[in-house]
């Protein structure tokens, strides 16, 4: 458990491309992915190199599309050649409560096999597109032979975000123990009273200034002893292809302060070096499975 001074950090990254989005689904056919601009790995070595920049080498979790994974093992292999936990995120970023029973259940389970086969190794841990996930999402995640789901954001202005009722679940810290083998681990916001602020990362984190982000972080730690972060490769990339027929507001969250991205991430890494990084995983194995 983490102690007084030393809190958890994990940082997690929804591996995806510009042209997988949600916001953009309804104007890039899937027929087209493979004539797109295939920028994810440049991305990600981008990032991979920015974690190894520190010389504490934080690590994280990579959940990874299985479409992606498939194209590219050899990125899959060396972002686990490099420590960092690597987890799934669906085969093709459909939404898990838009998939039928066996479709669901088929989708969780390639994706699971095909990032196992390029790793050699288990793959436990699950995020849901859009974080969309419900009780019965839930089940299958679990029926599905995931250790962990990290799928949860508490805050309802997202149309998307999915809802789940943890009321019998033990919480300690930031994780919830569903029974002994299962865990939900939410990305983590903040409480203001009776409302919930956006804080775990995404366009939030490019949204809100720095200065805010810390404060609210920092209250999130002194709470539940450990923060989930997340965001994803192409906030990364402000050379990315702009979709320019989309709806003004989809292309407001997207493109907002893409170019304050690394710098704000690295200020974040930095800010809080005296904390320890871990992945998802670990912080399961160090705070349910000992």
């Amino acid at each position: 458990m983490a102690s007084a001074e030393k809190k958890l950090i994990l940082l997690t990254f929804d591996v995806e491309d510009w042209f997988q989005v949600e916001n953009f689904k309804e104007y890039i056919e899937f027929s087209t992915w493979d004539s797109l601009d295939l920028r994810v790995e440049k991305n990600i070595l981008k990032i991979l190199d920015l974690l190894d920049s520190f010389p504490f080498k934080p690590k994280a979790t990579f959940f990874i599309l299985g479409w992606i994974a498939q194209k590219l093992p050899g990125l899959v292999r060396q972002i686990h050649k490099r420590g960092h936990e690597i987890a799934s995120h669906g085969f093709d970023h459909s939404l898990c409560k838009n998939l039928t029973g066996k479709n669901l259940f088929r989708d969780l389970k390639e994706s699971k096999n095909i990032l196992e086969k390029i790793i050699g190794n288990t793959i436990f841990g699950f995020r849901a597109p859009s974080f969309a996930v419900t009780n019965e999402i839930l089940n299958a995640i679990e029926k599905a032979g995931y250790t962990y789901d990290s799928s949860f954001n508490s805050f309802s202005g997202h149309g998307r975000y999915g809802t789940i009722d943890l009321s019998r679940a033990e919480k300690k810290d930031a994780c919830y123990k569903i029974n002994n083998n299962f865990f939900e681990l939410p990305v983590s916001n903040m409480k203001l009273k009776h409302k919930i602020l956006p804080l775990g990362g995404g366009g939030y984190f490019r949204l809100f200034p720095f200065c805010f982000f810390k404060i609210g972080m920092k209250e999130v730690l002194k709470k539940d002893n450990a923060f989930v972060f997340y965001a994803h490769p192409w906030e990364f990339d402000i050379s990315q292809p702009r979709v320019e027929k989309a709806a003004w507001g989809f292309k407001f969250r997207h493109y907002i302060n893409l170019h304050k991205t690394e710098r704000k991430f690295r200020k974040l890494v930095e800010y809080f070096s005296r904390h320890k990084f871990v992945t998802c995983m670990d912080y399961i194995n160090y705070n349910h499975l000992k």
